[in-house]
């Protein structure tokens, strides 16, 4: 199987403060800021729900996919969260083997 990787978007909760991130292991990621291992800003201000992702195959593309949406405002943002996820529900027990 390819390695993949990953653009996210976390919130505090329905319609609260947005984290955009990547990363090659979504699982894990999205675990450590669930549990608040790392200071920072997901942390300080509780932004520990996974809303939205995407996958990727190759490494560039979500890089740039990244810095692209964290150039959209948050309308944008919360737009393309509510297209997969209306309700902005948690997907990280989703992922879960």
């Amino acid at each position: 199987m390819a390695k993949q990787y990953f653009v996210y978007m976390l919130a505090s909760d329905v319609g609260g403060t947005l984290y955009v991130g990547i990363t090659s292991d979504l699982l894990g990621r999205a675990f450590v800021h669930r549990e608040h291992i790392v200071d920072g800003f997901t942390k300080r201000y509780r932004v520990d729900r996974l809303v939205w992702f995407e996958v990727h195959e190759e490494p560039r593309a979500p890089i740039q996919r990244e810095k692209q949406i964290k150039k959209w405002n948050r309308a944008w943002k919360i737009r393309l969260i509510e297209e997969s996820n209306p309700n902005w529900d948690d997907l990280y027990p989703r992922l879960s083997p």
